[in-house]
Protein backbone atom coordinates (compact mmCIF):
# COMPACT_ATOMS: atom_id res chain seq x y z
CA UNK A 1 0.00 0.00 0.00
CA UNK A 2 2.72 2.44 -0.48
CA UNK A 3 1.87 5.92 -1.98
CA UNK A 4 -1.58 5.54 -0.41
CA UNK A 5 -2.84 8.38 1.48
CA UNK A 6 -5.77 8.88 3.11
CA UNK A 7 -7.25 12.45 4.39
CA UNK A 8 -10.17 13.62 7.02
CA UNK A 9 -11.14 16.82 7.34
CA UNK A 10 -10.13 20.63 5.73
CA UNK A 11 -7.25 20.63 3.19
CA UNK A 12 -6.21 24.12 1.83
CA UNK A 13 -3.85 24.56 -0.44
CA UNK A 14 -2.74 27.99 -1.22
CA UNK A 15 -0.09 28.63 -4.04
CA UNK A 16 1.34 32.82 -3.80
CA UNK A 17 -1.79 35.14 -3.38
CA UNK A 18 -1.52 38.41 -1.38
CA UNK A 19 -4.09 39.20 1.14
CA UNK A 20 -5.12 35.61 1.93
CA UNK A 21 -7.08 35.91 5.30
CA UNK A 22 -8.56 32.38 5.77
CA UNK A 23 -11.47 29.90 4.65
CA UNK A 24 -15.30 30.23 4.45
CA UNK A 25 -16.93 27.96 5.44
CA UNK A 26 -20.32 27.45 4.50
CA UNK A 27 -21.98 24.85 6.66
CA UNK A 28 -25.09 25.04 8.05
CA UNK A 29 -25.61 24.89 11.58
CA UNK A 30 -27.55 22.30 13.31
CA UNK A 31 -30.77 21.77 14.79
CA UNK A 32 -30.55 22.47 18.77
CA UNK A 33 -32.02 19.35 20.96
CA UNK A 34 -35.77 20.65 22.07
CA UNK A 35 -34.94 19.83 25.30
CA UNK A 36 -31.77 21.46 25.51
CA UNK A 37 -33.17 24.84 23.81
CA UNK A 38 -35.94 24.52 26.57
CA UNK A 39 -33.70 24.23 29.03
CA UNK A 40 -31.20 27.58 27.93
CA UNK A 41 -34.71 29.34 27.54
CA UNK A 42 -35.64 28.82 30.68
CA UNK A 43 -31.93 29.93 31.77
CA UNK A 44 -32.11 32.77 29.61
CA UNK A 45 -35.36 34.73 31.43
CA UNK A 46 -34.13 33.38 34.71
CA UNK A 47 -30.84 35.24 34.16
CA UNK A 48 -32.53 38.64 32.86
CA UNK A 49 -34.31 38.50 36.59
CA UNK A 50 -31.00 38.18 38.47
CA UNK A 51 -29.35 40.70 36.44
CA UNK A 52 -31.08 43.62 38.05
CA UNK A 53 -30.32 41.99 41.48
CA UNK A 54 -26.60 41.72 41.18
CA UNK A 55 -23.82 43.76 41.32
CA UNK A 56 -22.71 46.03 37.63
CA UNK A 57 -19.89 43.87 36.98
CA UNK A 58 -22.26 40.88 37.58
CA UNK A 59 -24.77 42.25 35.69
CA UNK A 60 -21.71 42.95 32.62
CA UNK A 61 -21.05 39.07 32.90
CA UNK A 62 -24.72 38.40 32.15
CA UNK A 63 -24.98 40.78 29.41
CA UNK A 64 -22.02 39.12 27.81
CA UNK A 65 -22.88 35.88 28.39
CA UNK A 66 -26.96 36.26 27.30
CA UNK A 67 -25.57 36.27 23.13
CA UNK A 68 -23.26 33.44 23.24
CA UNK A 69 -26.49 31.59 25.29
CA UNK A 70 -29.00 32.42 22.84
CA UNK A 71 -30.51 28.93 21.56
CA UNK A 72 -29.91 30.38 17.88
CA UNK A 73 -26.33 31.80 18.52
CA UNK A 74 -23.94 30.12 16.09
CA UNK A 75 -21.05 29.84 18.37
CA UNK A 76 -18.44 27.10 19.27
CA UNK A 77 -19.34 24.77 22.38
CA UNK A 78 -16.20 26.04 24.15
CA UNK A 79 -17.47 29.63 23.68
CA UNK A 80 -20.91 28.56 24.99
CA UNK A 81 -19.58 26.15 28.05
CA UNK A 82 -17.62 29.38 29.31
CA UNK A 83 -20.41 31.87 28.93
CA UNK A 84 -22.66 28.96 31.12
CA UNK A 85 -19.49 29.31 33.72
CA UNK A 86 -19.81 32.40 33.80
CA UNK A 87 -23.17 33.01 34.54
CA UNK A 88 -22.53 30.30 37.13
CA UNK A 89 -20.00 32.60 38.91
CA UNK A 90 -22.44 35.03 39.14
CA UNK A 91 -25.36 33.14 40.51
CA UNK A 92 -23.15 31.41 43.19
CA UNK A 93 -22.59 34.69 44.65
CA UNK A 94 -26.27 35.52 44.82
CA UNK A 95 -26.72 32.92 47.35
CA UNK A 96 -30.54 31.73 47.67
CA UNK A 97 -31.54 33.45 44.40
CA UNK A 98 -28.72 31.89 42.14
CA UNK A 99 -29.06 28.34 43.21
CA UNK A 100 -31.77 27.43 40.45
CA UNK A 101 -29.92 29.45 37.86
CA UNK A 102 -26.81 26.82 38.92
CA UNK A 103 -28.86 24.28 39.17
CA UNK A 104 -29.75 25.04 35.83
CA UNK A 105 -26.34 25.27 34.62
CA UNK A 106 -25.54 22.08 35.27
CA UNK A 107 -28.79 20.47 33.71
CA UNK A 108 -27.41 22.49 30.35
CA UNK A 109 -23.90 21.20 30.82
CA UNK A 110 -24.63 17.50 31.10
CA UNK A 111 -26.77 17.99 28.09
CA UNK A 112 -24.09 19.67 25.77
CA UNK A 113 -21.63 16.90 27.25
CA UNK A 114 -19.42 18.90 28.91
CA UNK A 115 -20.28 17.94 32.85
Amino acid sequence: MSGDSYHYGDSVNMYGGTNNTGMVKNAAPTAMDPELRSAIEGLTAQLQELRAQVPPLGAQTIDESLPVLAPDAVVQPQARARALMAVAGVAATAGALGVPIVEAVNTILQLLGAQ
